[in-house]
């Protein structure tokens, strides 16, 4: 298994390659913190917030800091931290903030074909050199390679959701803010209203809009965001039932509970109880 890793003041980026014998010693909480694209090869198995995926080719998985995933084959991961690059700071350069990162609709998946895939493993062994060797502008060439894997498969996720034209800019650049306003605010506003508010259109027309592009409803998005935390915080915390809630905006612990059992098919109580047991939780 090869690890390159480099440091440059606060800024951090690294590269790991596993196959089948190795991808178990990776550690969930080893990189929990950073950043990461999944590079895996067709036949491996991947469980990213609680989907399931056997890939019948190769995929980039795009996992951000705290998302809860687990896999199996062969690949190659690579993390950095918000202080290497920051896909929020940087948006205008990749556009990917609300699609690849912090997509309310969907785990952001990009599924590769020969080409796309040989382009993508040609990209991260760039990026491989130039973490073995000591060249100077060394960190500027890694940005330039990560940027451009995020900007390739950027395109590849808005032609795969018929989004690639460009007469769709503009609806892209709606489920992008909605997906960013629901990821900036899912703990504080629970309404598809508040979020009509800052969009400044009715409910109506929001729900209207996102029908176009996801079989959800914004209510169901918002809701699922929130389960989605709860989730992650009852099987990666000691945090009390209550004090999820709580955490995420529920000052009645009954209607919390209420709410994730409706949503999750289970009481949180028996999510974590299975979850610690080994279950499959789906």
């Amino acid at each position: 298994m090869e690890h390159l890793l480099k440091h440059f003041f606060f800024k951090t980026v690294g590269c790991l390659d596993f196959d089948a014998n190795t991808a178990g010693s990776i550690k969930y909480e080893d990189y929990n913190p950073f950043i990461k694209i999944l590079f895996l090869e067709a036949g491996a198995e991947v469980m990213v917030d609680f989907h399931e995926y056997t890939l019948e080719q190769d995929a980039l998985f795009f996992i951000k800091d705290g998302q809860w995933y687990k896999f199996s084959g062969k690949g190659t991961l690579l993390y950095y931290n918000r202080d290497f690059y920051c896909v929020q700071i940087h948006d205008t350069e990749v556009a990917c903030d609300g699609l690849l990162y912090n997509n309310v609709y969907d785990i952001p998946v990009v599924f590769l074909d020969e080409q796309s895939s040989q382009q993508a493993r040609h990209l991260l062994q760039e990026i491989k050199n130039e973490l073995a060797a000591e060249d100077s502008n060394m960190e500027e060439m890694i940005r330039i390679f990560l940027k451009q894997l995020i900007i390739r498969s950027t395109r590849m996720w808005k032609k795969a959701h018929e989004l690639g034209d460009n007469s769709v800019a503009q609806e892209v650049e709606f489920i992008r803010r909605f997906s960013q306003l629901v990821e900036a605010h899912y703990t504080t506003h629970h309404n598809v209203a508040d979020y009509a508010d800052m969009l400044n259109i009715t409910p109506k027309a929001l729900s209207k809009r996102i029908s176009r592009h996801s079989p959800k409803s914004p209510n169901d998005i918002i809701k699922e965001r929130i389960i989605l935390e709860a989730k992650r915080l009852l099987i990666h915390t000691t945090l009390s039932v209550k004090e999820i809630g709580y955490k995420l905006g529920y000052e009645d612990p009954a209607y919390f509970v209420r709410l994730f059992t409706n949503q999750a098919d289970t009481s949180p109580l028996l999510f974590r109880k299975k979850y610690v047991e080994g279950e499959k939780v789906q």
